[in-house]
């Protein structure tokens, strides 16, 4: 009988790029344009401008930071494009998994592709499979409730999509993953609810993990006998099961059943956002922040965690339920623009969210991680009462974001950037990556509207 890790090693190793079904490969076609968006949109920030100016001193290769133009090693990549794409919040993830394999995969997998010839169909199913294997990880243990997921089982993720570009077999594979699982991180939660922002880097750091277990296995390294298991059973959890990693495998995609982001925060805050947007849908400007006595938000246990009414800076306002809606009423949008410097000093709406109270609903708890519920009612000052509730997120497989609302998300992420003809260009190459012969006209295409940020810092320069 083969054992669980074989059967994936060869999964994960031997699954051709042409037996991927066509929905699938559409699907994780959309999670690449929105990774890329989520990663150009993370690098205006002035963090991720300044680790890269600093590390691309020391680092040379032929791997692109996205949005800067730089080029460096591809485990700095790795780095640095999924720590920025992990800055707005706005990347894509998993319900099942409880985490972000598409930052955990893409940024890793398209770094090590530089330098090498590599189809658009491979890189695909590199993606495709190094999320399904590491998503799968996560669906097979609870992390301790201590743990953030960030730069988990996310080095899996990586370690499987660069280990595909490699040319690795099956029993390279196995090796893979017992090294790859020795590279979890000890995170922390509190981070992110504290504004901690090297939370920001476990993502990005995952994927430099993952990329090295690839060098370490190349150069002759070994991994214990089930690191999976061990690291992810006992070690990070007290609960595995290894028939959760083979279940319908190469036949249920993760990717399939992934969600997107519109609101600019942890997904946590969703249902409570979704509520309130039925709310304001009935009731327009009624819900203005001076109509307002209280607002009371019940939901799951994980939601209703992020209970903090005075967030500390913007990675904490994004983990905070009071504070998303009321940034979300007094800016009537939870786009990038709500959660910046601006909206966490802004007097009315740090007043608006002191009165947000959010407490958990065990029944809702319990329906997790099928649903994400949440209810809401809004208090008036007339004593009138607004109310509202939902089973699930907008933007996961049951209630998914239309193609025409994805791709004005990635126009509004890339933007900040680059300009709309570049950013249009590479979207048109990365839908297209299932007919290209090699990767090197979406290269190109990210290159170009790197170069064109450049040009377009000298010409305001010299006005």
């Amino acid at each position: 009988m083969t054992d669980y890790l074989t059967e994936v090693a060869e999964f994960a190793a031997e699954f051709r790029a042409e037996d991927l079904p066509a929905a699938t490969v559409d699907r994780t076609k959309l999670i690449v344009a929105d990774s890329v968006a989520a990663i150009v949109g993370g690098a205006a920030e002035p963090e991720i401008g300044a680790l890269t100016a600093r590390l691309s001193r020391t680092s040379n290769g032929g791997s692109i930071v996205m949005g800067t133009g730089e080029t460096v090693d591809p485990a700095v990549a790795a780095l640095l494009n999924g720590s920025a794409g992990t800055f707005l919040e706005m990347d894509e993830g998993n319900q099942f998994c409880k985490g972000h394999p598409g930052m955990h995969t893409i940024p890793a997998t398209y770094a090590a592709s530089a330098g090498r010839t590599v189809s658009g169909p491979a890189f695909l199913a590199a993606v495709t499979i190094g999320y399904e294997v590491g998503a799968r990880v996560g669906i097979a243990t609870n992390l301790r409730p201590a743990m953030h997921p960030h730069g988990t089982w996310g080095a899996i993720c990586a370690a499987v999509g660069v280990g595909r570009l490699s040319g690795f077999d099956a029993p390279q594979m196995r090796t893979l993953l017992n090294i790859g699982s020795n590279m979890c991180l000890a995170t922390s939660r509190p981070t992110m609810l504290e504004g901690g922002t090297v939370r920001n880097m476990y993502a990005g750091i995952a994927g430099q993990l993952g990329t090295l277990a690839c060098h370490l296995v190349a150069a002759g390294f070994t991994g214990e006998r089930d690191g999976i298991a061990n690291v992810f059973g006992r070690v990070v959890s007290d609960t595995f099961s290894q028939a959760a990693m083979t279940e319908r495998l190469g036949d249920r995609w993760e990717v399939a059943r992934n969600y997107f982001k519109l609101h600019s925060c942890c997904r946590y805050n969703h249902a409570a956002l979704d509520a309130l947007a039925i709310i304001s849908e009935r009731h327009g400007r009624v819900c203005e922040p001076s109509n307002i006595a209280r607002i009371d938000v019940t939901t799951y246990s994980l939601a209703a965690e992020l209970d903090n009414q005075g967030p500390a800076n913007t990675l904490a306002a994004k983990f905070s339920v009071p504070f998303a809606v009321a940034t979300t009423i007094f800016n009537g949008s939870s786009e990038v623009a709500s959660f910046t410097w601006d909206a966490v000093r802004n007097a009315a709406i740090q007043d608006l969210a002191k009165r947000v109270f959010v407490s958990e609903d065990p029944a809702m708890s319990a329906k997790l991680p099928e649903a994400r519920p949440a209810a809401i009612a809004v208090t008036l000052q007339d004593g009138s009462v607004l109310e509202a509730s939902t089973e699930t997120n907008r933007g996961d497989w049951r209630d998914p974001y239309t193609e025409s609302e994805l791709r004005g998300k990635y126009d509004s992420l890339t933007t900040r950037l680059w300009d709309k003809k570049n950013s249009d260009a590479v979207y048109r190459e990365i839908m297209n990556l299932d007919q290209a012969a090699s990767l090197g006209p979406l290269a190109e295409r990210i290159a170009q509207a790197d170069r064109s940020i450049k040009i377009s810092a000298k010409d305001q320069d010299h006005d």
